[in-house]
């Protein structure tokens, strides 16, 4: 097609198909042949309709494939459908289609399209539809449409609906302006800033030492709090398990591999005297040693710094051996503490060291690395031994072995325990990744699997019963209970100190003659600040001047006062730009409500009609 006329013109009577275009063509930039959306036939063609205005099944799927490939970008990497699911994609890409019926059911309705001239315009500009030198080519836009299914007619069809409901849109969200009263009040609320006083109270700064709990203070505790000291519900499981810990102390141990690796690493195990040293240097011989003299005077390394317009960071050489300092190593390891020496060569020209700090010699010798050697070796051929058990496991247990046949057969360990997700009581075992993901799938009736532990082990299991919730006895969450017996009268005793404090101020006394106090400058709603925690920044924000609140968290008790409150700047020309910049996005949030609510009320006349068997039948297609 080179020119306007050879496009195929659309009737303005007829259902129109609309393709939801910034999907072709998004699909045509990235390769329609990426997709794999090939036509669903036509046995059943649409999903749904909004009056005269069908959403075809090839839309529906295409615009399905369009989300999950820009969730896969925005991940940076390629999601399945069932993945992209998760967040959505299939009701989304639904939800725009219904809304794109609306419009061009309406569109229909109005009699508003588009001519030819421009539907040619709009295709001749695709660059997927270009030949080498940039001009449309007619045969490559039918092989491109070809190749992903997609007929002339339906593409021009969609061109045009999507230019004419472009049209429409514009009308819809054209003209709306945000009320300068709305803008001020934002701008007011998000520009406010408040300065206030903290006081936190910590059990340092406690009047009396809260006392030590006794047995009938952790028996009283236990008993209100038996919910916390409850062992979840448990899968009673018995394993066969051949442990790497048990097997590697009897593996053999050959000496000369612990030398080779010895020596190998023997960096790690000699490390030479070093010094924590930094390095000034200067331009000349005469700069060094003027910089010298006014050391010597009084001056500070650190002004002599500054002077060369650096930071310590710049000059700092970490720690160092003498090797690695050349020709001014002698002088520097000379120094028997701390101090500048100079000026003395280095590799960028003379200058200045100061040693900060002396790092001793560390060896280990081979006798005593040995046995940690040792033991990783033992443990990697440990792995490898039980490795070629799991043949022969696995034949055991196809052919109908018990896990006690196997624990015999096999010299594993035969044992019992009771795993719960998130238990801190579970037995060492179910510590391994491997072993609790394989325990928290269990069910009743499975069929015993070999399963390689993280230490190279193996392991097979079989669910015998269900344990129920069971109350922890007392004595065995001692630590536990006397733990949170004294987090909760902490509490308690930070908040009663801080209403203490609380009725003093009121009495007309301050904050600050009740402890330390923190004192917050200018803090906008949206500020972040190590000083305090979120939940503080919240109550300032719903305080009057002066008032004082008690903010009491888990782990925070805090005495709050509103010194101030600041208004949001409107005179800058900061200020202004801000301003202006709410009122632009009040405006365009307004045009979206608009344009929602049209969508919604044109889709609510036309009469929306799902299928969702159909939709159903399209997704499992494309899984």
């Amino acid at each position: 097609m080179s020119h306007p006329d050879e496009i195929t013109t659309k009737k303005k009577s007829g259902s129109g198909t609309s393709m939801m275009v910034w999907v072709l063509m998004a699909m045509l930039v990235t390769g329609l042949g990426g997709f794999g959306v090939t036509n669903f036939g036509r046995s059943v063609s649409a999903v749904g309709s909004v009056g005269n205005q069908e959403i075809t099944v090839n839309q529906y799927a295409r615009a399905v494939k369009a989300q999950v490939n820009q969730l896969s970008q925005q991940f940076g990497q390629q999601m399945t459908l069932k993945e992209a699911q998760i967040f959505g994609v299939d009701q989304q890409a639904l939800q725009t289609l219904i809304a794109n019926a609306a419009l061009d059911n309406e569109n229909q309705h109005l009699g508003l399209s588009v001519g030819d001239a421009i539907v040619a315009q709009k295709v001749a500009a695709v660059k997927a539809f270009q030949d080498l030198s940039g001009k449309f080519s007619r045969a490559t836009y039918a092989q491109v449409l070809q190749q992903n299914n997609v007929t002339v007619k339906e593409f021009e069809n969609g061109i045009r609906a999507d230019t004419a409901r472009s049209v429409l849109q514009a009308a819809v969200v054209g003209g709306f302006a945000a009320p300068d009263a709305l803008t001020d009040t934002i701008y007011a609320y998000t520009g406010e800033a408040r300065s206030f006083s903290v006081l936190h109270l910590t059990e340092v700064g406690l009047l009396a030492k809260l006392p030590t709990p006794t047995d009938a203070d952790l028996k009283s505790y236990y008993d209100a709090h038996l919910a916390a000291f409850t062992r979840p519900e448990a899968k009673r499981i018995t394993y066969a398990a051949l442990l790497n810990a048990d097997v590697a102390p009897s593996m053999p141990v050959d000496e000369a591999a612990v030398k080779q690796i010895y020596d190998e690493h023997l960096a790690d195990y000699v490390v030479p005297e070093k010094r924590l040293v930094e390095r000034l240097v200067f331009p000349s011989d005469a700069d060094a040693v003027a910089a010298k003299a006014k050391f010597d005077a009084g001056a500070t390394f650190e002004s002599l710094v500054k002077d060369r317009g650096l930071d310590l960071t710049d000059i700092d050489l970490g720690d160092v051996t003498v090797q690695q300092l050349g020709a001014a190593g002698a002088a520097i390891f000379a120094l028997k503490d701390p101090g500048v020496v100079g000026p003395l060569p280095s590799d960028l020209g003379p200058a200045l060291y100061r040693m900060n700090g002396i790092l001793a010699k560390q060896e280990t010798t081979l006798a005593q690395a040995h046995d940690k050697i040792a033991a990783e070796l033992q443990k990697t051929a440990a792995a490898k031994a039980i490795a070629d058990k799991v043949e022969a496991a696995n034949d055991l247990l196809a052919g109908g072995a018990t896990l006690e046949d196997l624990a015999k057969d096999q010299s594993m360990k035969l044992a019992t325990t009771d795993y719960a997700k998130g238990a801190d009581d579970n037995d060492a075992i179910n510590n391994d990744p491997a072993f609790a993901a394989a325990a928290e799938k269990l069910a009743a009736g499975d069929f015993p699997e070999i399963i390689t532990l993280a230490d190279g082990g193996i392991a097979a299991m079989r669910l015998d019963s269900t344990v129920p919730p069971t109350p922890i006895p007392l004595d065995k969450v001692h630590d536990k209970l006397v733990a949170a017996w004294h987090t909760d009268a902490l509490a308690a005793a930070l908040k009663a100190q801080g209403e203490v404090a609380q009725t003093a101020i009121a009495a007309g006394a301050t904050i600050g003659a009740q402890g330390v106090v923190d004192v917050v400058r200018a803090l906008t709603r949206d500020a972040k600040s190590d000083a305090v925690t979120p939940e503080v920044i919240t109550a300032v924000f719903d305080m009057k001047p002066a008032e004082t609140r008690l903010v009491t968290l888990p782990d925070y008790v805090a005495l709050v006062q509103l010194d101030g409150i600041t208004p949001a700047d409107t005179t800058s020309d900061a200020a202004k730009t801000a301003r202006e910049k709410l009122g632009v996005q009040a405006r365009q949030s307004i045009a979206q409500d608009a344009y929602g609510l049209f969508t919604t009320a044109m889709t609510a006349q036309g009469g929306l009609k799902i299928d969702q068997s159909v939709i159903n039948s399209v997704l499992s297609q494309m899984n």
